[in-house]
């Protein structure tokens, strides 16, 4: 409940902001000369939306690295820059589950909003039920039905930039050549990332991995591969000590000698598997934010998804 009242305040803070930017007008969604403005809630949706836009405008993203997507809470300044893009990119309800509250406080906007998974049937999890009741508490806290980390998937990553590009060419339709040929480009690439995963893991005898934070389940679907976590998609709270050694166990009946954690939480529950396992720890990241540095330095969505092939490569053979 906390959690809402103070989505509430901030919608009502951003309500004010918006009158003063006068940002109802028909007119408000028009490309402006300095080309089309685009707003993304974190890191995949500003990468894919990157690629589509190319050099026709400005893609910016919301959230920082290291912050937590589903329960993030916008500023009215964030609220107020959606209202006043001419695009605004999400992932989904499931994933960012504040967004349906602020596009209902912004409805009168012109804005095109776009959620990029909106035609991906995302996999129901097991238990649903259960892990709802274990994870919601007073402040709101709901654990997901659904795995959101479907950006993962190279395959359904594409159908994502396709939903981007449809939105881009609706507010901007005088780029519609150069739009299409970037989308076509980057799929081209995220094609051959595909293909690099299927290559790497058709004939390998050890399909299972093990991870601290269940977010990569659906490379595994994908790629036949089996995830065994620690924790569910909602959380990356500690195991109960049971659950803590049935994980122990399984690894050392399996041989599985590699713990994977991911590079935006901590590693705590991680080590201690790997210090009662003899195992070794890797980063398999959920790319949920990539740092301004790494960006500076390359790191992007493919080069970030093949430092993931290799990581698991070590395990998947």
């Amino acid at each position: 409940m906390l959690n809402r009242l103070k989505l509430t305040g901030i919608l009502s803070a951003a309500a004010l902001v918006l009158v003063g930017c006068g940002t109802s007008g028909s007119n408000e969604s028009a490309v402006s000369e300095d080309g089309i403005k685009v707003v993304t809630t974190f890191y995949p949706m500003y990468d894919f939306a990157k690629n589509v836009v190319g050099d026709n405008g400005e893609v910016s993203v919301l959230l920082d690295a290291g912050q937590e997507s589903h329960g993030y809470e916008p500023t009215p300044q964030d609220i107020a820059a959606i209202a006043d893009a001419d695009v605004f990119v999400y992932n989904s309800d499931e994933m960012e589950t504040w967004v349906p509250s602020v596009l209902k406080s912004i409805e009168s906007s012109d804005v095109i909003v776009v959620e990029a998974a909106e035609n991906i049937a995302l996999f129901e999890l097991e238990e649903a039920a259960a892990a709802e009741e274990e994870h919601s508490d007073e402040e709101g806290e709901t654990a997901h039905s659904v795995d959101p980390h479907v950006w993962l998937d190279p395959v359904y990553a594409q159908e994502e930039v396709n939903a981007i590009l449809t939105g881009v060419l609706e507010a901007d339709e005088a780029n519609k050549e150069s739009y299409e040929a970037n989308a076509t480009a980057f799929n081209e690439k995220l094609a051959e990332l595909d293909a690099a995963y299927q290559t790497a893991f058709e004939a390998a005898e050890n399909r299972t991995f093990v991870v601290q934070h269940a977010a990569f389940g659906y490379i595994a679907r994908r790629y036949e591969l089996t995830e065994v976590a620690v924790s569910d998609v909602s959380s990356d709270a500690e195991p109960n000590p049971a659950k803590l050694a049935e994980l122990q166990q399984f690894m050392i009946d399996n041989q599985i000698t590699t713990v994977y954690y991911s590079d935006s939480a901590s590693s705590k529950t991680a080590q201690t598997l790997a210090e009662a396992t003899g195992a070794s720890l890797e980063v398999l990241s959920p790319l949920e934010g990539i740092t301004d540095e790494d960006q500076e330095a390359g790191k992007d969505y493919l080069s970030v998804m093949e430092e993931n092939l290799t990581a698991l490569k070590k395990v998947i053979q």
